[in-house]
């Protein structure tokens, strides 16, 4: 992979990004095509921006690949979209982790079928080492459903209410072990968070675009990234030029 040396990349680069990779099935209603069409050309995108994120120095990408809410959606749609990811990660796990990929599953795999579930914890074992880019992937993922999750385990932990902290509560996310995400990123024109990410985003700054996701390519990225870099982050205090 190597960097274009015609295009300014910002100085100041997101350790941790995550997108909401929304709009296939409008992407595919446009071109005239059936929903799953667009699904499919979302999947092939998805290597497009990985391999920009490693170029522009991302260490951490996460991605929403299929929400809690999305088993609601007609039967033919989920089956479809569970035989593409199945389809992607038989195609693409021998390349990411030839090029130092980590893959990190977030979300519950206990709604997906045995034969998925354990494709992907085989690839979460043999990426495990990697650390050119970690990439979270959210599937049967929610936001709310994560926090119960945490509640739940520290009831069992028998955890007393004086020892609950941040720290804590981050030691039982799904994304325990990689940092709040800096930048978060929407496509498809929806000025909505969708169940994504609720605890991590609480400092995020978010970028929202009308491009589909399939039409989200890597100069789309890298605007979004110079957009970043012209933010001034304040976590919620005051900075010395507001004085």
């Amino acid at each position: 992979m190597t960097k274009d040396s015609d295009k300014t990349l910002p100085e100041k680069i997101p350790q941790h990004v995550a997108i909401i990779m929304d709009g296939n099935g409008r992407w595919a209603k446009s071109q005239g095509l059936p929903r799953l069409a667009g699904h499919r050309a979302g999947t092939d995108n998805l290597r497009t921006i990985l391999e920009a994120s490693v170029e522009f120095g991302i260490k951490y990408l996460t991605i929403y690949a299929f929400s809690t809410e999305n088993w609601s959606r007609p039967e033919s749609e989920v089956k479809g979209l569970l035989r593409i990811f199945r389809n992607a990660l038989d195609r693409e796990l021998q390349n990411l982790h030839e090029n130092g990929v980590q893959l990190r599953h977030i979300g519950e795999l206990d709604r997906i079928d045995p034969v998925l579930r354990q494709k992907v914890k085989e690839a979460i074992e043999l990426t495990k080492n990697n650390d050119h880019l970690i990439l979270n992937i959210a599937f049967n993922y929610g936001g709310r459903d994560e926090i119960i999750k945490v509640i739940q385990e520290i009831i069992k932990d028998k955890i007393k209410p004086e020892e609950v902290t941040n720290d804590l509560i981050e030691q039982y996310l799904f994304t325990a072990g990689s940092p709040d995400p800096d930048l978060i990123i929407r496509t498809s024109g929806e000025l909505r968070t969708s169940n994504f990410l609720i605890w991590q985003a609480a400092y995020a700054e978010w970028y929202f675009v009308p491009d589909y996701w399939p039409d989200f390519g890597k100069e789309e990225l890298r605007k979004a990234l110079l957009d970043y870099s012209e933010r001034k982050r304040r976590f919620g205090q005051i900075s010395s030029s507001d004085t």
